[in-house]
């Protein structure tokens, strides 16, 4: 009996239907494990999981949406049009690492469904590693034939006004039988079946759909508790046998896994899992009690599978997602890997520029390094062929090595090589060295794992040299765009900080600057910048200059902060900034003040009373094109000192702004002596070597006569 389970999909539930039939008929022609097919999302460039067959929603969940952009064979297949074919599980572990991760050591083909010159969706299909290295003429002309027909079905739905719309789950296709049992047939493998002393049947997703009372009895449970429930769920003595993780293995893997549980102290159960199209079949036996003094089981490889590899997968990635910079990623990897493999050394390799730069190790010498950095792309070495070719290189012996290589160089004991390269979608990011103490064979499995692995660490390291390379163009924008240093001004002695934030990139809108005007006046700004990001540092850039030449001009502070608002609203950089302008005139003994939305200054008099100047507000920068800064006049005493700051200093959460500032003055009063470097010091406190989430500008200027 065919059936198909339905989800709420929008659509004819006869295209539906038909859709499902021309999937089985494919799986069917080309013998694959399991299938997928895709439909492109109305309105958005994503490829929604609408079908499934061989496999359960539980393991394919990860890829319910895939942007087409993305490096998985059915994004790859609807963005080019064409037909992939990965043949090994090197293969797709190299070039598609995520997907690796969910379906190891499979072969995968990937076709778009195509109805004249509109791609509606994708095709993939799945094969255990059994399958040959290419795909048969017979494979090809089934797939061809699909998408033909798949995507005819697909635009007749769309020109009839009801095309096909997956809903939030796919459809779960069931296997295509030969014919249906009659009732008595039925019955007698239903018989059959509850005979066995320990046979239990599970669907994709785990769950019991069958199992006898002697099954039941060996499990400990009635039959009721046991039926629709997961085994790891409902049994107690199996919740810490890691039996889900043997079953994942078994679905994904689609061969045999075994292992043994322990039911009571002394007592134990071997488990077979079988898995097929639409479930796994589970038989268990009872071992017998070991003699007391027998020792330990040995349990063979045969009879408990390995589940290792994909522990390693898994928490690699994991640990993989922390990591910011290039050194995390070369620390993540030396912990993980070294330990899990026995290696005795690491060495990570990035490409820059065509040459191969070393940005991390494990158990070399740096002079040793030194003799292969920097290396050609085009250099006749592992690394470089490894890396230019696409193919990961492994010598299980220096003999080997050198048969290979002749002028290849042992480093101390090492014995064995694994020379991993690291590309992303065909594009070469670096390389990953493995040495070990002891030759070594590199089996199969080992060597699948190994690349599978290397594919999580390309990405990382790619995504630590995009932020690197982007922290150090903010790192060249905020040197090039604050002064270098301060002038030398008779009668003015000028101190000034600026603290990047601690947390994304180092560059912030903050700016400060001290100007000379002419012979006896000079103008003391700072500014804030809206955002913390590189478009507002060049905005920055732009606001300074146009400070700048105002103030050299021999503009007031009113005028200049008017003058300046408007060239911002005439650049409508779509941001606003805020800025103190202060001028001092020695030759008059005074000083001008006015404020576009900045905080107050602080004032310390000569004989160390400080206070906040409550000045007049003026409108932000950027906002109004002919706004008004009031300017305020105060005398200048011979020993007063003048503090400009940005808002990092202040803000604290939890603490008003106000009272923040009030403490701020209460410190400067404090501060012991008038040099401006001590006193900016003081200023700062501790926050040069707190976490902070904004940047800090902070400029003083004292008067002294």
């Amino acid at each position: 009996m065919r059936a198909v389970v339905w989800a709420a999909a929008s659509g004819s539930a006869q295209n539906w239907a038909d859709l499902a039939g021309l999937l089985r008929r494919l799986v069917g022609d080309t013998s694959a494990s399991s299938a997928m097919v895709f439909l492109l999302a109305p309105g958005e460039p994503v490829l929604r999981l609408s079908m499934l067959y061989g496999t359960s929603w539980t393991v394919a969940s990860p890829w319910a949406r895939i942007h087409v952009e993305e490096a998985v064979p059915a994004a790859e297949a609807t963005r080019d049009r064409r037909l992939v074919w990965v043949g090994s599980p090197e293969t797709l572990a190299l070039h598609y690492p995520r997907l690796a991760l969910m379906v190891p050591e499979h072969t995968v083909a990937a076709a778009p469904l195509i109805a004249g010159d509109t791609v509606r969706g994708a095709v993939c299909l799945l094969w255990p590693p059994s399958h040959a290295v290419d795909l048969s003429p017979r494979e090809t002309t089934a797939i061809d034939a699909y998408c033909q027909e798949a995507g005819r079905l697909l635009e007749r739905a769309v020109r009839g006004g009801r095309p096909l719309v997956p809903a939030e789950r796919p459809l779960i296709v069931d296997p295509d039988r030969a014919c249906s049992p009659v009732p008595a047939e039925a019955l007698a493998a239903h018989d059959f079946a509850a005979r066995l002393p320990g046979a239990l049947s599970l669907d994709l997703d785990g769950r019991i759909t069958f199992v006898g009372d002697p099954a039941a009895a060996l499990l400990g449970l009635p039959t009721g508790e046991l039926t629709a429930g997961r085994p790891w769920e409902r049994v107690p003595w199996l919740a810490g046998s890691a039996f889900e993780e043997r079953f994942r293995a078994a679905v994904i893997g689609q061969r045999p896994v075994r292992f043994t549980a322990e039911r009571t102290p002394g007592t134990r159960v071997f488990f077979q899992l079988f898995p097929g199209a639409s479930g796994v079949s589970v038989h268990m036996t009872p071992l017998p009690r070991p003699a007391p003094t027998a020792g330990p089981r040995p349990v063979s490889r045969e009879e408990d599978t390995d589940v290792r590899p994909y522990h390693q997968l898994m928490h690699l990635a994991a640990a993989l997602t922390e990591t910011v910079r290039v050194k995390d990623v070369a620390e993540t990897i030396a912990n993980q890997l070294l330990p899990s493999f026995g290696a005795a050394g690491l060495i990570l390799m990035a490409a820059s520029e065509g040459r191969l730069q070393v940005v991390g190790q494990r158990g070399y010498t740096t002079a040793f390094l030194a003799v292969f950095d920097g290396h050609s792309l085009g250099s006749d070495n592992p690394p470089a062929k490894a890396l230019t070719g696409h193919t990961p290189l492994f010598f299980g012996s220096f003999a080997e090595f050198k048969r290979t290589y002749p002028d290849a160089v042992q480093y101390g004991r090492r014995n064995a090589w694994a020379f991993l390269p690291l590309v992303i979608r065909g594009r070469p990011v670096g390389i990953l060295v493995l040495s070990f103490d002891r030759t070594r064979d590199f089996p199969s499995a080992e060597r699948h794992l190994m690349v599978s692995l290397a594919g999580l660490v390309a990405q990382a390291l790619d995504r630590a040299c995009l932020h690197e390379a982007k922290d150090n163009l903010a790192r060249t924008l905020q040197t090039g765009l604050l002064p270098q240093r301060l002038p030398e001004i008779p009668g003015l002695d000028a101190a000034a900080r600026y603290l990047p934030a601690r947390h994304g990139m180092d560059v912030g809108g903050d700016f400060y600057d001290l100007i000379r005007c002419g012979t006896t006046t000079a103008t003391a700004v700072i500014g804030d910048v809206q955002g913390h990001n590189v478009r507002a540092a060049a905005v920055m850039g732009q606001l300074r200059t146009a400070v700048h030449t105002h103030a050299i001009a021999g503009m007031e502070p009113d005028d200049l902060l008017a003058r300046t608002n408007e060239v911002m609203c005439d650049f409508d950089p779509g941001l606003f900034a805020s800025c103190l302008c202060v001028q001092f005139d020695r030759a008059r003994r005074r000083v001008l003040l006015a404020t576009a939305g900045h905080l107050p200054p602080l004032l310390r008099l000569p004989d160390g009373r400080s206070e906040a100047l409550a000045l007049p507000p003026g409108p932000l920068l950027g906002i109004v094109p002919d706004a008004d800064y009031p300017c305020v006049e105060l005398p200048l005493t011979p020993g007063t000192t003048m503090a400009l700051y940005t808002d990092g200093l202040v803000e604290v959460p939890g603490i008003d702004i106000g009272d923040a500032v009030t403490d701020l003055a209460s410190r400067f009063a404090r501060s012991p002596a008038d040099d401006v470097e001590a006193l900016t010091d003081g200023l700062l406190g501790d926050l040069s070597c707190a976490a902070r989430a904004d940047d800090i500008a902070v400029l003083l200027v004292h008067f002294t006569g």
